[in-house]
């Protein structure tokens, strides 16, 4: 459970996260980092889901990129075909939020690889407060780091899986 939002605004894309992992109804870590930046290819990637997969997922996310020369659309698009498919990768349950300068897509280990309409994703247990407060926040004169920071901060608020203790990658 967690909170990941991305935000892509005035030439900025960023994504947040929270950093509180939970094990059932009991926090074990509020400080994990579950954002991360592809610096070679200028991605940014936010995962909701368990450490493990996440890591896994990362390595493969940049794998594809490298493979497909720096083409998220492409990327995206092999790392939910192979997530869906391979024997390992299917079982793992989670959402990943990822952005360069053009794209930005929400890749689930359904097949799922969909670019949102709007400029903010949200994902997670708190993925929706953070969607809403950051599409408020969009109309404002704050940055993208600052929108994605409040909205994770409201979600926060809101969500027992989501704390403050915000990471923030950007680009």
């Amino acid at each position: 459970m967690t909170t990941i939002v991305l935000v892509r605004k005035n030439n900025e894309v960023v994504v947040a996260g929270d950093g509180q992992v939970s094990m059932g109804n009991t926090v074990v870590k509020s400080t994990a980092s579950k954002v991360r930046k592809i610096e070679k290819r200028d991605v940014v990637a936010g995962f909701a889901g368990s450490t493990a997969d996440a890591l896994t997922l990362f390595e493969r996310l940049e794998a594809k990129i490298e493979k497909h020369a720096g083409n998220l659309s492409r990327a995206a698009v092999e790392l939910a075909k192979d997530w869906r498919t391979d024997k390992y990768l299917r079982r793992l349950e989670a959402l990943m939020a990822i952005g360069d300068k053009e794209n930005s897509y929400i890749i689930s280990g359904t097949g799922d690889v969909l670019e949102p309409e709007g400029d903010v994703i949200g994902i997670g247990s708190g993925g929706n407060y953070a969607l809403a407060a950051g599409k408020v926040l969009m109309g404002t004169d704050m940055s993208a780091e600052d929108v994605a920071k409040k909205a994770i901060e409201v979600a926060s608020e809101i969500c027992v899986f989501t704390n403050n203790n915000i990471k923030v990658e950007k680009i």
